[in-house]
């Protein structure tokens, strides 16, 4: 028996209700008391893993305070801002260490807090200090929530930004590129609430994660959908780089390129939620046959044609292409994070 081990016996109350009593030193120490929550997990044949809901004091993670200098960067000050966002803190504080606090870098907080962080208000405002409070949570918008409301808004970016090119839409264009803002604040919501549950093992289990190491692959996906976003920009850029459509064959094989490009996306984010291992497999298998679309393209255009059309339309199918990349690597992430299943079939 370890130093810090003692032993508990087992009491019978009710008609079919066993219980124990647990050590008041463990519940003093987490600061616990009568009607607290906690979680009873089993852990293999004969243990019991009980765990607070809350494990960590208040004080500890709820509020953060930072300073910072007249002459700090803006994009310093959001950096930290957007680290403490993913670390939890409910409340931000952000103070001058002398002085005040710069109208540049006012803004940029605001901005910050307006464009790219989820569920984040400030709740005061001026130069002698700004706090901001975290208000969403768990309960509010699940990470699976998140996730197929940021896959919704990539894929409609990249649907708009191919409208945009074969009209020549400016003004889409620019919708496009501004959306990005969105599939970012889902990103970072997402990621913080994967900090949460690497940390916490009843939200690990809330979220539906099986381990913390699924916690990682998952944001690894998040990143690849973060990516979709980033392409549909860059189409959307050529919109505003060039002002003139694509229009004839030439769109309408880059639309079934696209098209085909999204279905795989779709199927390996299926899989992802299905936590399918053959379904992951497939849509690896279908993200090859990206190239066939590719070639059938590159293989049409004339060299007599116009030169920077060719170029515009090269540059188009290249970021295309990627999405078909992005989805294979959720796949492959898919597997990793499902592979025990096919050992266990194979032990049987």
């Amino acid at each position: 028996m370890s130093s810090g081990e003692e032993t508990r016996k087992i009491q019978f109350t009710g008609k079919s209700t066993y219980i124990i009593s647990l050590p008041k030193q463990w519940i003093t120490d987490l600061g616990l008391k009568q009607g607290d929550q906690v979680s009873v997990d089993r852990k293999g044949i004969s243990s019991l893993h009980v765990t607070p809901y809350n494990t960590r004091k208040k004080d500890q993670t709820e509020t953060a305070t930072i300073e910072i200098e007249p002459k700090e960067e803006t994009s310093t000050v959001v950096r930290k801002l957007v680290s403490l966002y993913f670390l939890h803190f409910k409340t931000i504080s952000i103070k001058p260490r002398v002085g005040r606090i710069m109208p540049s870098q006012r803004i940029g907080i605001r901005n910050a807090v307006k464009k790219i962080l989820m569920g984040a208000e400030i709740t005061a405002d001026s130069s002698d200090g700004i706090t901001v409070q975290i208000l969403i949570n768990l309960v509010e918008l699940s990470v699976d929530a998140a996730f197929k409301r940021m896959m919704l808004l990539a894929k409609s970016m990249l649907d708009d930004a191919l409208i945009a090119i074969k009209e020549g839409n400016e003004e889409l264009a620019k919708e496009v590129i501004n959306s990005d803002d969105d599939v970012d604040r889902f990103g970072f919501y997402i990621t913080r609430q994967l900090a949460i549950a690497i940390e916490n093992d009843h939200m690990l289990k809330e979220m539906g994660f099986d381990n913390a190491r699924d916690c990682l692959g998952y944001r690894v996906v998040v990143k690849n959908v973060e990516r979709l976003g980033d392409h549909a920009v860059r189409l959307s850029q050529d919109v505003l780089d060039y002002k003139t459509p694509i229009q004839g064959k030439n769109f309408d094989r880059i639309q079934e390129m696209s098209n085909y490009a999204i279905s795989v996306m779709d199927d390996a984010c299926l899989a992802l939620f299905k936590k399918d291992y053959d379904q992951a497999e497939k849509s690896i298998e279908s993200a090859n046959n990206i190239q066939k679309y590719e070639k059938r393209i590159l293989g049409n255009l004339k060299i007599r044609k116009d030169e920077e059309e060719i170029f515009r339309i090269r540059k188009i199918v290249e970021n295309v292409k990627r999405v078909a990349e992005y989805a294979s690597d959720i796949g492959e992430i898919v597997l990793n994070m499902n592979i025990e299943k096919i050992l266990k079939k194979s032990e049987m």
